[in-house]
């Protein structure tokens, strides 16, 4: 292993009544530790199966991956638990947020399976949400939602946050502000950062960008000097 992140020749076939579905077809590239990276492609490429597979919810069914040194695909299933609970933040597209806790307690009920879980009050202000602690998600609007959710990963003090179209339940100008908080979430805190998106406008704030095509690498490429969202439209 080479890179922070690593996968090598990773192929998932799901079996689907008499036919077999290859998600992922040989797929290979490696990630810097610090980077914010951007995942890009359609519907079907492919997005969804690399972050599950890197997030340690699903396994490849051939080829190797690794994190931080280690041989992830090797992991046994009580080294898989730990990695999701200690090393790994979701962020997903339609927030996951428990209704009958309030946005302190949705963020402190995360930090509390941590090891090194950050100051949830200055979290919650890192995202702008100081003034809504005691609000329930149903008081919150969407943003403000996905903004907890966030807080509730990047709490947890992980080494890697991965992000699930983020913005995709979110009008325009509030997606801009998530993406905007991610972003410097990984310059602020040194955190490895993945987003999948199907919007190519948001190619430019990525330091690395793979473009996936039908479970292939159709490109990988680097910007050494990533846009602030602010520059982006789209």
């Amino acid at each position: 292993m080479t890179h922070y992140v690593e996968f090598d020749e990773v192929r998932k076939t799901y079996r689907m009544g008499d036919y077999d579905i290859e998600a992922l077809a040989g797929v290979s590239f490696g990630i810097e530790e610090g980077e914010f990276v951007i995942i890009a492609g359609a519907s079907g490429a492919g997005k969804s199966t690399i972050l599950n597979i890197l997030g340690g919810m699903d396994t490849p069914t051939s080829g190797k991956t690794y994190f931080g040194g280690a041989e992830l695909s090797a992991f046994s299933p009580k080294q898989m638990t730990e990695y999701r609970r200690y090393d790994v933040g979701f962020v997903f597209q339609f927030y996951n947020l428990i209704p009958n806790l309030t946005a302190r307690e949705n963020v402190e009920l995360a930090s509390q399976i941590s090891r090194d879980p950050l100051d949830i009050d200055e979290v919650m202000d890192s995202v702008g949400l100081s003034g809504r602690l005691p609000n329930f998600p149903s008081q919150l609007s969407g943003g403000e939602q996905q903004r907890v959710a966030i807080a509730r990963a990047v709490a947890k003090n992980p080494r890697l946050l991965l992000c699930d179209e983020p913005t995709g339940a979110l009008d325009y100008e509030t997606g801009r502000q998530i993406l905007k908080l991610l972003q410097e979430t990984c310059w602020n805190r040194k955190i490895t950062v993945v987003v999948i998106t199907h919007n190519p406008a948001l190619m430019p704030m990525g330091n690395r960008v793979i473009k996936l095509r039908s479970g292939r690498i159709d490109e990988i490429s680097g910007n050494l000097e990533p846009v602030s969202v602010d520059s982006l439209e789209w």
